[in-house]
């Protein structure tokens, strides 16, 4: 049975699905990163060689100046390997706007990059750190060998600096994606299981856990044609669509500006290249980022966002 149009379904379901006013800028500095796991949606390496420019960091700070939004979102590859990762976040914690950081922890272990804590800390940025497991065999069996050594080593750190503690300068949140072709659990309850174990074995606390679902594309999506089981997810993704969870999609209040200066809707459709309001547009082309308000690009892999409790940067949309 093929799978209906995610737009159709919209339609079917008679949900509207627009735009609020902009909250957060998802902003993507480049591909580059010390891993290359299974599941990442950016195809990230380190052979990758885009990398945000100084001349297109400094036009987004001028636009971000500008823009209501509360928060920006730094992400990659590992944002930290940017050349110009420093001086962008130091920029904008001085316009008093909040900064996270998508971080992948093993990036402290990299030769040039160990005083990076530090500067998180010193500059209270929120830490996103992806550890999809709290067990050595799924860790390095998704993202290599050895990653889930080094991802406890680098939670201990922080806690040592003080993230994870209920502060609110300090927030520290973990990100889990399934290992296998099936939805996330329950957050709440899973969040509850990561503290405990973590906690137990490892003495490392943290604010929240953040459930996301695997979004067929890129690796993934190759990954699942290579098994055959494309037809199957997708159908898993379509019997799972919950119409509360598509009226609080990112989208609706989120941009994301790519490597290279161009606007998207998600960090999802950034990678499919399906441009915001259905035209290439570059952040050289805009004065305000808070009057793009057309029209949401939805596609197929928009399923993956609405499933179940939902999905999003920020885990799930439902508690």
């Amino acid at each position: 049975m093929p799978i209906i149009p995610f737009e159709k379904k919209l339609e079917k379901e008679s949900l509207e699905v627009t735009r609020t006013p902009l909250e957060v800028i998802q902003v993507n500095v480049g591909k580059l990163c010390n891993q290359a796991c299974h599941h990442c949606h950016v195809e990230a390496s380190p052979k990758r060689t885009e990398i945000m420019e100084r001349k297109t960091v400094d036009r987004l700070l001028e636009l971000i100046s500008k823009s209501q939004a509360h928060t920006v979102d730094i992400t990659g590859g590992a944002p930290e390997m940017n050349p110009h990762f420093k001086d962008f976040v130091a920029q904008i914690r001085q316009m008093d706007k909040d900064v996270i950081d998508r971080c992948n922890l093993t990036i402290f272990y990299e030769k040039g990059y160990e005083e990076i804590p530090e500067f998180l800390r010193d500059h209270q940025i929120q830490v996103v750190a992806s550890l999809p497991c709290y067990s050595m065999e799924n860790v390095d069996k998704q993202r290599g060998k050895g990653v889930f050594d080094q991802s406890i080593r680098a939670l201990q750190k922080l806690n040592e600096l003080g993230y994870g503690k209920n502060d609110e300068k300090l927030k520290l949140s973990l990100v889990y994606n399934p290992v296998g072709n099936h939805l996330p659990p329950d957050q709440q309850k899973l969040e509850a299981d990561f503290k405990r174990e973590l906690k137990k074995h490892f003495g490392i606390e943290f604010d929240h856990l953040y459930t996301i679902t695997n979004m067929p594309i890129k690796r993934y999506l190759e990954q699942l044609k290579r098994f055959d089981q494309l037809e199957d997810y997708m159908q898993l993704l379509l019997d799972n669509f919950n119409a509360k969870a598509a009226l609080e999609v990112m989208c609706r209040n989120q941009l994301s500006v790519s490597w290279d200066g161009k606007l998207y809707d998600c960090d999802f459709n950034q990678m499919l290249e399906i441009p915001i309001s259905g035209k290439p547009t570059t952040i050289w082309e805009v004065e305000d980022l808070d009057a793009l308000n057309g029209p949401i690009a939805f596609d197929d892999h928009c399923f993956g966002c609405t499933a179940g409790s939902g999905s999003s940067c920020g885990g799930a949309l439902l508690s």
